[in-house]
């Protein structure tokens, strides 16, 4: 199912002329080899919604979308029969988060790719793969320049390193419970 659902956003994005991308956990499972498929998210350059929208009439309405307006982004779900996630994917358009001192609701902006990935909590979460390239990612047959990496995710992973692609202070001040999952990537990722 996973690999149908994969060709169809594939073939939506190079039909709509939009540019998707597959980010965060995903990739960085991709390139360690470990299997992550029930969770996958993608940046759009343009709505995330409205792509989601389109990729649900595609799927001829098979999940459930869900759309979150406020952050340009929605999920849809695949579930079995008795309501349990089978699998998520989120799309989200690409998009700056402002935070204010006095608030926890940032303020959204729509940007390019690159600046999407510099506000990701660490390098090993802030690289992207084309969704055209699927093929080789389904084969594990990528190659590893195939994989956008502007923060250098892919050299920290292999020297076992957790780095923030911004300023330390401004990436935890965004969101601090981004220093529990600095923890859990130490213990998972080692």
């Amino acid at each position: 199912q996973t690999l149908d659902i994969s060709i169809n956003k594939t073939a939506l994005a190079k039909e709509e002329k939009t540019n998707v991308y597959i980010v965060g956990g995903f990739v960085r499972d991709l390139f360690l080899s470990r299997g992550q498929e029930k969770d996958i998210d993608f940046v759009v350059e343009g709505s995330g919604i409205v792509f989601a929208e389109k990729f649900d009439k595609t799927m001829k309405e098979a999940g459930r979308l869900l759309t979150f307006p406020d952050f340009d982004t929605a999920r849809y779900l695949f579930l079995d029969e008795n309501n349990k996630t089978l699998l998520e994917l989120e799309f989200a358009g690409a998009r700056t988060e402002k935070y204010d001192k006095n608030s926890r609701k940032p303020k959204v902006q729509s940007t390019s790719l690159e600046q999407d990935l510099s506000r990701r909590d660490f390098t090993v979460n802030a690289m992207a793969l084309d969704v055209r390239n699927y093929e080789q990612i389904r084969n594990y047959e990528l190659n590893k320049n195939d994989i956008i990496d502007p923060f250098g995710g892919q050299k920290d992973l292999k020297d076992g390193i957790l780095r923030t692609p911004l300023d330390p202070n401004i990436t935890f001040f965004d969101d601090p419970l981004r220093m529990l999952r600095a923890a859990r990537f130490a213990a998972q990722l080692q």
